[in-house]
């Protein structure tokens, strides 16, 4: 490892001290009007939470979803030499040509939400290395990988939703939890694709491996994504910073797209204030990942497809409590006694 005076993750150190906090100007504002309108305070619940998240990081008093885009970031894995999934690495390459193809459930959920999509190909047919034996990245690999997550938003949107794509990624995310807050492999490891016992029990002993290869270095959290992770995750933490810096609110995904704000979450806890959880995966141990990041996800549908699909859906909701907010009658305006209330 270089030196940590001359390490390449020392950018990504200093972006994160420059990031900007919430707007308290547009929360104020927001609940003012939210405190006119025609229903009973606190009656919508989390969505009148939403329209402040959404006002305090778009920095706006009236928030709004115009441009939603799903970004879906797509890698390949060493590991799955392993035997870790279900399905082998050309799926990767199928999945991408379905992606375009417009046949995937993602592009169903945005065609049905009105959502933006793209799909970023991170060297799908060259995979990160086995990191049971080896990095999966070095340095300046991982930090340039980041950077391409960071212009990846750079055509412009209102609110972010951040998927992946990837076969093997389950048993990488699971490595990234093992390393970050530990305990047993087995607790962070589920079946992914649909491993059958024989399956889960290499995914378990593949974690195990790369956790006791790496040893100390895993101490470091960018260290732990550059060691254990991958492309699409490294790729996901730059497209999180990135909007940070741009004032984008962020959905996250569910137990791979987490694995990347966790990395961030170590480094500094602030960097995930302007991110909710779209959802509650049903693999592995999304919950206690989320609870360690204080995250609250917006739906538990039991999903655990990947590629967005629950970012996507939460869209819909983020969507709708902007739009209820900004349009729904104030009582004034209703002609509505507030004594009713």
């Amino acid at each position: 490892m270089a030196d940590a005076s001359t390490s390449p993750f020392d950018d990504i150190r200093r972006l994160v001290t420059t990031m900007p906090g919430p707007d308290e100007a547009a929360i104020a504002a927001v609940r003012a009007r939210d405190a006119r309108l025609t229903k009973p305070a606190g009656s919508l619940g989390r969505l009148e939470w939403v329209a402040e998240w959404l006002a305090a990081w778009q920095a706006k008093p009236t928030p709004s979803v115009d441009r939603p885009l799903v970004c879906v970031f797509a890698g390949s894995h060493g590991v799955t030499a392993k035997g870790v999934s279900a399905f082998p690495d050309s799926v990767n390459r199928q999945m991408l040509e379905n992606f375009a193809a417009g046949g995937a459930a993602i592009n169903q959920i945005c065609a049905a939400y009105g959502l933006g999509f793209k799909v970023f190909d991170l060297a799908i047919d060259m995979p990160t290395g086995d990191i049971t034996e080896t990095d999966a990245m070095d340095e300046k690999a991982c930090v340039a990988t980041m950077a391409f997550g960071m212009e990846a938003i750079a055509g412009g949107t209102d609110l972010l939703a951040i998927g992946e794509m990837g076969i093997g990624n389950t048993t990488v995310a699971a490595a990234i939890y093992t390393a970050l807050y530990g305990g047993s492999a087995e607790h962070w490891v589920g079946r992914g694709t649909g491993v059958d016992d024989e399956g889960l029990r290499r995914k378990i002993v593949a974690v195990d491996a790369a956790i006791a290869r790496h040893g100390a270095a895993l101490k470091d959290p960018l260290e732990v994504l550059r060691r254990l992770g991958g492309r699409e995750i490294a790729a996901m933490a730059g497209a999180i910073l990135a909007a940070r810096l741009q004032r984008i609110p962020v959905i996250l995904d569910g137990y791979v797209a987490t694995a990347a704000a966790a990395i961030l979450h170590a480094v500094h806890p602030a960097t995930l204030d302007h991110c909710i959880a779209g959802h509650l995966s049903a693999e592995g141990a999304h919950q206690d990942v989320l609870s360690r990041i204080g995250k609250i996800p917006l739906l538990a549908l039991g999903m655990r497809l990947g590629e967005g699909s629950g970012a996507a859906l939460a869209a819909g909701l983020v969507k709708a409590a902007a739009a209820v907010h900004r349009d729904m009658a104030t009582f004034d305006q209703a002609g509505v006694s507030e004594r009713l209330r």
